[in-house]
């Protein structure tokens, strides 16, 4: 799998657990860091611990990517889910706007979600 479709796989996941403000920056030409963040939003703890765990659960089913790395699982109000090419950005909605990727990365390219997404 290419690493868009790694990303669109994560996004799904994160729809399908009703993620809200989801996001997919390509970030290939900025850094070596990752090809593409992708950045959703949890209503609570117990939310974003699912959004992480659908997100888990997909990409071994679906793509048998293992994840390399997650921090902040704990504190719950931002976790990172690294899959190397693809990093996953599951915030509060507090975390989120203080931390502001979609501002700090906007040389980046994003990807259009509209056919991924269901817009419930």
């Amino acid at each position: 799998m290419t690493p868009k479709e790694l990303a669109l796989v994560a996004v799904k996941a994160l729809d399908e657990k009703k993620g809200k403000e989801i996001a997919a920056i390509e970030i290939t030409d900025l850094t070596t860091l990752a090809d593409y963040f992708v950045i959703a939003t949890g209503s609570s703890n117990t939310q974003i611990n699912a959004l992480c765990g659908a997100v888990e659960k997909a990409m071994k089913e679906q793509t048998g990517e293992e994840l390399l790395r997650r921090e902040g699982y704990r504190d719950g109000t931002w976790v990172l889910l690294d899959y190397g090419c693809v990093c996953v950005h599951v915030f509060s909605e507090e975390a989120r706007e203080f931390y502001s990727l979609e501002r700090l990365w906007h040389d980046g390219k994003p990807v259009d979600l509209s056919g991924v997404l269901t817009g419930d």
